[in-house]
């Protein structure tokens, strides 16, 4: 995590009537289940294992970050698709062994339910992972909307996901907020007219740095999100 980012930008009340989340790396720390699926893979293939540490940052890019990290392969290779079938059905098999809230999460998420603003979940998860993770998280009843990665034509970053999720609710896009971990988080908060904060104690990709990125805001822990929100 960027110890700067939550700085750049001191928090102003943005008109919110319903909270948006990204999954992985924002809402739940799954990093370890997709590591442990992916080191199944490469232990079928006589190769040792990497740690959850080494390969944390590429935990939000799904099959292709994890298996371009971790296997040195990426999609044009002919090799890929079995790699990818064989990590998926892995993490299918134990999706949440260690996967939890970050710190914090279940605390925020209370409070919004206290205001009565509604939240959602926009992932670029499939729905045969997306569901069984927030059931076991407990979070699928609550949950006021929850948009998968094949739910639209288009994934994030393309802002198909976030203008199906503010219409399933509807709510204004400007009157809803997007809060995610990744680059395209922003760039699909952007696209859809939403304002977006980054979630800077989440994987934010390879480089951890995401000072540069155009969001309305950036927060260092789950809780700092109320100070956003009128």
């Amino acid at each position: 995590m960027t110890e700067t980012a939550p700085l750049r930008s001191a928090p102003r009340l943005l008109p919110a009537a319903a909270i948006l989340f990204d999954l992985d790396g924002t809402l739940a720390d799954t990093a370890g289940d997709l590591v442990g699926a992916l080191n199944r893979v490469r232990a079928e293939r006589g190769l040792a294992p990497l740690s959850t540490a080494a390969l944390r940052a590429h935990a939000s890019s799904g099959a292709r970050g994890l298996i371009g990290a971790g296997m040195g392969i990426g999609p044009d290779d002919d090799r890929y698709r079995a790699l990818r079938d064989a990590f998926l059905a892995y993490y299918e098999a134990g999706l949440a062994d260690t996967t939890r809230l970050f710190d914090g999460i279940d605390a925020l998420l209370k409070v919004l339910e206290q205001r009565s603003l509604r939240w959602g979940v926009v992932t670029n998860k499939a729905e045969r992972f997306t569901w069984p993770v927030l059931t076991a998280l407990g979070l699928a009843k609550r949950a006021s909307v929850v948009v998968c990665g094949d739910t639209t034509t288009h994934a994030k970053p393309h802002p198909a996901p976030l203008l199906y999720a503010a219409d399933s609710l509807s709510i204004a896009v400007d009157r809803c907020v997007y809060v995610g971990d990744d680059l395209r988080d922003v760039q699909a908060g952007n696209a859809a007219g939403m304002p977006t904060i980054v979630a800077a104690y989440g994987y934010l990709g390879e480089t951890g740095d995401c000072t540069g990125w155009p969001a309305t805001g950036w927060i260092a822990s789950p809780g700092e999100l109320l100070s956003w929100l009128a």
